[in-house]
C-alpha cells in the first residue's frame, strides 16, 4: 500500500517551483493538477501520519536502543521519501513577483517632485497630493511612511467622503476589526479617527490631531439622561402643536386625515411650497389643499408640520424621517432634507443598518446619510467584502454611477478597496472588478498608472496574459517604465521569450540600469549570461530575494547543499521572509537536519500562519507535526531556557521558533504573543508583529495588560500621546513593569531635554521594582544605561550596564562599549565590542558600532563587513563616502551614497549626497536630494538649513543672470 502511494505520487510528475513568494509546484501539461494535487497530498499526509503512529507505537513496545533506532530509521524514511516526491524546487519555475505598486527608475527625482508640488499647492489641495505621496510609499518597505502620509492626508481633508475614507483607512492600518470588543462605530478618542468627526465638513488641519468631543464612557446613566432630552423635547412639541386653532389657516387632507398648519411657516420650508400657497396656484386661496396623491402619509404630513415650527426631526420615528426625506426631495426642502439627513446618518450603528439605509440614501440622494453607512462598510474592513450586498453596491458600473450621483463615488474610495480587496485574494473577480472602477474614476496621470499596472499585475495572478499584457502596455504609455517588465513577462507566459529578452534589453539600454531590470531579464536567459544578470542584480540591489534563492537551487542540484544553504543564509542575514526559510527548510531536511528545519518552519508560521509547504500541497503546521518525531521534545520549562539562550545570543529566528512552539502548547499566553511582536518589529516584519500585539490585546489577563498592548499599538502606528495616555491608565489600575516602561519608551524617544531624561530615569526605576522576568529587566537595565549617558552619568551607566550582562542581556557589550569610549578608553571599547561580536549570532550592527573604535584601517574592513552581512545598513556608506570626500575624491563619494540610495531611499542618505552636492557648487543636485530627503521627513532641521541654503543660492544667481542682461 505504501508503495502504491508514492508510485501513484510520482506518476503526477510534479514541477517544483516559486510563484510570487511561495514555494510551489506548477505543473502546465497535467490537467486538473490543482485539485488531484490537493486530494493526492492530503492522503499523503494522513499516510504519514498512519505511518509515525504505527512507528512511534513500536519504538514503545521494543526496550532495546537497536529497536529504537529502527523506529527512528523507519520515520527518517518517511520524510526521504517525502522529499524524493516533492523534490527541489525547478530553477525553470522560480518566478520573482511583479510589485503590484508604483515604481520608478529614479526614485530620488520622484520624491523631489512630489514635495516641490507639496510647497506649491493651494492648503485646500494638500490631502490629494499626500494621497498620491501614500502611492508612492506603499512601494516602499517602510510602512511607517506610508502611515505618515495617510494621517497628513486626513489631516488636510476638507469634504465628509475623503474624511471617511482616510479615517477609515487610518483604522484598517491598525487592523482594529481584529480586536475583541471593538465595534465599527467605536470612538478611537482623538478627532482624527473619530467617525463622528469624520462626518463634519469643513478644513481644520490643526484640530485633527486633538482629542475628539466624544463622551469617554457611554454608561446607561448617560443613555438614560438622553433618552429623557428626547422625551421632554416630544412632549414639548405636543404642548406646542395643541395651540390655539386661530394659528391654523390651512388644512392638508390625507384620506380621511386632515392636518392642520400654519401657511406662513409651512410655505417658508421652501420655494416651491412658497409658490404653491402664495403664488398663483388655486392652492393659494384654499384652506383645504388635497395631497392624497403624493405618496405622503398623514403620519409624515404632521411631522412636516412640526418641522416647520421646531426645525427638529429627533423626535420622529425613524420611517417617518424617510418620508420626511422623500417629500423634503420632491419639494426642495433644502433646510428639512438636511435635518433628516443628519439625524439618519447619526442612527447607523451596524452593518445590516447601513446595507438597508444606504439604499435609502442612495435613492433620496442623501450625502451624509451614504457618507455614514459607506464608514461603517469601510470600518469593517475586510470582513465586508465577504458580504455580496456590500460587493454588489460597489463593484459594477452601475453601482459605481449611483455613487457618484450622491457624491461618493471616487479614485480614493476605489483605491482604498482595491488594496484591501488585492490583499485578500489577489485573483478575486472583486479585485478585478473593484480595480476596473478605480480606473473609471481615475483622472490624474499617476492614478490611471497605478490601476493599469495593478490590472496588469491581477490579469497576470489569473492567467489571462493576453489581458495582462494588455493593461500593462496602457500603464507604460502613460509613463509608468517599470510595467515594461510585466508587459515583458506576460509575452514569456504567451511564449514570445525572445521578445521578452529584447524589450528588457531596450529597457536596460534606455535607462540608467537597475536590480530589478536585470533580474527581469535573467528569466529570459540562459547559462552564463543568466548567472551574470543575476550577479548584476544582486549588485545594485542586494535585497532581491530571487538571486539567493536561484544560486541556491541550482548549487543543490549539484548536491552541494551546504553551499546552498551559505547562499540563502546571505540574504536571510538581513531581510527574512516565508518563502528564503522555506526554501532553507528545504535544503535543511534534504541534509536530515531537523532541529534546524523545524526552527525555519516554526519561524515562518510566525511571519504567514496560512503558509502552504512543498507546492502547496502540505500545510506547515503539517510538516511540524511530522518533523517534532525526530527532534528531541522540550518541556515548557525547556522552552523558556532555550528562549532565553537564543535571546541573550541575538539569535532573533531560533527564538520566535521557540516561542511558536510554546504557544503551540498555550496558544492564549498574551505574553508570550508580545515577546514574539518584539521579535517580529527586530526582524523588520511589521505587520506580522502588529497581528501578535493584536492577539496579546485580545489575550490579556487583565485590564492593565490589554491597555499596556493597546499602548504598543498605538506607538507603532505612530500615536505617541496617545500610548503615553494608555500607559498612564493602566498604571492607574496596577503598577507594572510593562506599563511603566511603555511609558519611559515612548517618552524617551518623543523627547529628548534633560528634564524629560531624568523622568524617563524615575519611570524605568519604578519599572524595575516590579516583578519581570530576566529578559524584559535586562533591556530595562540597558534602557536606564543608556538615559543615564545621556544626562552625562557615565559611572550609573555602568552599573546598570554590568547588571543587564549579568543576566544576559547581551547587548549591554555595546552599551558599555560606548561608556568606554566617552571615557578615552578606546582599547576597553573595542574589546567590549568583539565580546559582543563573538556571541550574538546576528552581528552585523555590532561591526558597524566596533568600527567607531579602532583606527581607519581596521575601520574599514569591519565597515567592509557589516555591509557584507547586511547591506541594509546605511552608516558604512556614509563612512566610506566621507573618507572619499576626505582624499578630495569627490565622484567616488557621491557614487558610494548613489550605489546605497538606489535601494534604500534613506534620510541621511540623502542629506549627505546634497551636502556633498552643495559643497561641490552643484546646487541643482543639492536642492533635488534636499526635497527628497524632506519628503521622507519634512521636518529634519539640517537639511531645512540646506535646503533654504541653497534655494538662496539659486535666488542670488537668477539676479545676478538678471543683471547682466
Amino acid at each position: 500500500m505504501q508503495q502504491h502511494i508514492f508510485n501513484s505520487m510520482r506518476s503526477l510528475n510534479m514541477v517544483d517551483g516559486c510563484k510570487g513568494t511561495q514555494l510551489c509546484a506548477i505543473n502546465s501539461s497535467v490537467s486538473g493538477g490543482a485539485a488531484a494535487g490537493t486530494g493526492v497530498g492530503e492522503k499523503f499526509f494522513q499516510h504519514l501520519q498512519e505511518h509515525l503512529r504505527v512507528n512511534s507505537i513500536r519504538s514503545k513496545s521494543h526496550r532495546h536502543n537497536q529497536s529504537l533506532s529502527q523506529g527512528n530509521n523507519g520515520n527518517t524514511s518517511v520524510l526521504k521519501e517525502a522529499l524524493s516526491v516533492y523534490g527541489l524546487p525547478q530553477i525553470d519555475f522560480i518566478e520573482p513577483s511583479i510589485d503590484p505598486c508604483l515604481k520608478f527608475v529614479d526614485n530620488v527625482e520622484i520624491l523631489a517632485d512630489v514635495y516641490r508640488k507639496l510647497e506649491k499647492c493651494p492648503q485646500f489641495d494638500r490631502s490629494g497630493v499626500y494621497i498620491e505621496q501614500c502611492s508612492i510609499f506603499k512601494g516602499l518597505p517602510e510602512p511607517k511612511l506610508f502611515r505618515r502620509c495617510l494621517r497628513s492626508a486626513r489631516q488636510h481633508a476638507v469634504d465628509v467622503h475623503s474624511k471617511v475614507i482616510l479615517s477609515s483607512w487610518l483604522r484598517f492600518e491598525r487592523r482594529e476589526d481584529a480586536l475583541f470588543g471593538v465595534s465599527a462605530i467605536d470612538c478611537c478618542r482623538w478627532s482624527m479617527e473619530c467617525p463622528r468627526s469624520s462626518l463634519l465638513s469643513g478644513y481644520n488641519p490643526e484640530s485633527s490631531n486633538d482629542p475628539c468631543s466624544c463622551p469617554r464612557d457611554f454608561e446607561e446613566g448617560e443613555k438614560i439622561e438622553s433618552d429623557v432630552e428626547n422625551q421632554e423635547c416630544s412632549i414639548s412639541v405636543g404642548q406646542d402643536y395643541d395651540m390655539d386653532d386661530d394659528d391654523y389657516d390651512i388644512w392638508f387632507c390625507i384620506g380621511d386625515d386632515e392636518i392642520k398648519c400654519n401657511r406662513f411657516k409651512f410655505s417658508s420650508l421652501s420655494r416651491p411650497f412658497k409658490t404653491m400657497l402664495y403664488g398663483s396656484f388655486i392652492e393659494s386661496r384654499r384652506e383645504r389643499i388635497y395631497f392624497s396623491q403624493n405618496g405622503i402619509s398623514a403620519k409624515a404630513m404632521r411631522a412636516a408640520e412640526l418641522f416647520s415650527r421646531t426645525n427638529r426631526v429627533d423626535s420622529f420615528d425613524p420611517n417617518v424621517v424617510l418620508e420626511l426625506l422623500s417629500l423634503a426631495n420632491r419639494f426642495c426642502c433644502d433646510g428639512m432634507k438636511s435635518s433628516c439627513d443628519a439625524y439618519l446618518a447619526s442612527l447607523v450603528n451596524d452593518m445590516d443598518n447601513a446595507m438597508i439605509l444606504i439604499e435609502y440614501g442612495l435613492e433620496e440622494g442623501a450625502y451624509l446619510l451614504v457618507a455614514a453607512c459607506l464608514q461603517l462598510i469601510l470600518r469593517e474592513l475586510p470582513n465586508s467584502l465577504q458580504n455580496p450586498n456590500v460587493v454588489k453596491l460597489f463593484c459594477s458600473s452601475e453601482a459605481r454611477e449611483r455613487l457618484a450621483l450622491v457624491g461618493h463615488a471616487s479614485f480614493l474610495l476605489y483605491n482604498f478597496l482595491s488594496q484591501v480587496s488585492m490583499e485578500e485574494d489577489m485573483k478575486s473577480n472583486t479585485t478585478a472588478m473593484l480595480l476596473e472602477r478605480k480606473g473609471e474614476c481615475a483622472t490624474e496621470n499617476w492614478q490611471k498608472q497605478l490601476t493599469f499596472h495593478q490590472l496588469g499585475c491581477v490579469m497576470l495572478e489569473r492567467k489571462e496574459y493576453k489581458d495582462a499584457e494588455k493593461w500593462f502596455e496602457e500603464a507604460v504609455n502613460l509613463g509608468h517604465i517599470y510595467s515594461l517588465v510585466g508587459v515583458a513577462r506576460a509575452k514569456y507566459k504567451r511564449g514570445h521569450k525572445f521578445k521578452a529578452y529584447k524589450l528588457l534589453n531596450s529597457l536596460i539600454s534606455d535607462y540608467t540600469p537597475t536590480g530589478w531590470m536585470y533580474q527581469e531579464r535573467s528569466l529570459y536567459s540562459s547559462g552564463k549570461e543568466k548567472m551574470m544578470d543575476l550577479n548584476t542584480a544582486t549588485e545594485l540591489n542586494p535585497t532581491l530575494s530571487y538571486p539567493y534563492k536561484y544560486r541556491a537551487v541550482v548549487v543543490a542540484k549539484e548536491d552541494k547543499l551546504g553551499t546552498a544553504i551559505s547562499e540563502i543564509n546571505k540574504i536571510i542575514g538581513f531581510k527574512v521572509s516565508p518563502d528564503c526559510l522555506e526554501l532553507r527548510a528545504w535544503l535543511l531536511i534534504s541534509l536530515e537536519d531537523y532541529d534546524g528545519a523545524l526552527r525555519d518552519i516554526r519561524a515562518l508560521l510566525t511571519l504567514d500562519p496560512n503558509y502552504m509547504m512543498f507546492h502547496g500541497k502540505l500545510h506547515g503546521d503539517q510538516l511540524v507535526e511530522l518533523l517534532c518525531h525526530h527532534v528531541q521534545q522540550w518541556s515548557q520549562a525547556d522552552c523558556w531556557m532555550q528562549l532565553y539562550d537564543r535571546w541573550s545570543s541575538v539569535d532573533d529566528i531560533g527564538s520566535l521558533a521557540v516561542v511558536h512552539q510554546m504557544l503551540a502548547n498555550d496558544p492564549g499566553k498574551s505574553l508570550l504573543r508580545f515577546r514574539q511582536s518584539l521579535l517580529l518589529l527586530r526582524l523588520n516584519r511589521h505587520k506580522a508583529a502588529m497581528r501578535s500585539l493584536r492577539m496579546a490585546r485580545n489575550h490579556a489577563m487583565s485590564e492593565s495588560e490589554r491597555l499596556v498592548y493597546e499602548g504598543w499599538v498605538l506607538y507603532d502606528t505612530g500615536y505617541r500621546a496617545e500610548a503615553i495616555t494608555k500607559a498612564e491608565e493602566s498604571i492607574a489600575i496596577q503598577r507594572s513593569f510593562e506599563a511603566f516602561f511603555l511609558k519611559a519608551y515612548v517618552l524617551s524617544e518623543t523627547t529628548r531635554d534633560p528634564k524629560s531624561s531624568f523622568y524617563v530615569i524615575e519611570l524605568l526605576e519604578e519599572a524595575l521594582r516590579c516583578p519581570s522576568d530576566g529578559l524584559r529587566k535586562g533591556q530595562a537595565l540597558s534602557n536606564l544605561a543608556s538615559v543615564y549617558v545621556d544626562v552625562d552619568k557615565l559611572d550609573h551607566a555602568v552599573d546598570c550596564y554590568m547588571n543587564a550582562l549579568n543576566i544576559k542581556h547581551t547587548r549591554a557589550h555595546q552599551g558599555l562599549a560606548r561608556v568606554y569610549h566617552l571615557k578615552n578608553q578606546r582599547k576597553a571599547a573595542y574589546d567590549e565590542m568583539t565580546k559582543l561580536i563573538e556571541k550574538v549570532q546576528y552581528n552585523a550592527s555590532a561591526y558597524e558600532k566596533r568600527s567607531e573604535y579602532c583606527d581607519r584601517e581596521m575601520a574599514k574592513s569591519d565597515l567592509g563587513m557589516a555591509t557584507r552581512l547586511d547591506p541594509l545598513r546605511t552608516y558604512p556608506y556614509r563612512y566610506r563616502a566621507a573618507v572619499y570626500m576626505d582624499d578630495h575624491k569627490e565622484a567616488e563619494a557621491i557614487a558610494e551614497l548613489t550605489k546605497a540610495i538606489a535601494f534604500k531611499l534613506d534620510l541621511q542618505l540623502l542629506h549627505l549626497r546634497a551636502a556633498f552636492h552643495d559643497s561641490m557648487g552643484d546646487v541643482s543636485s543639492t536642492l533635488r536630494d534636499c526635497e527628497a530627503a524632506l519628503c521622507l521627513d519634512p521636518n529634519h532641521a539640517d537639511t531645512v538649513e540646506l535646503y533654504r541654503k541653497a534655494q538662496e543660492r539659486i535666488h542670488e544667481q537668477d539676479q545676478n543672470g538678471q543683471r547682466e542682461k
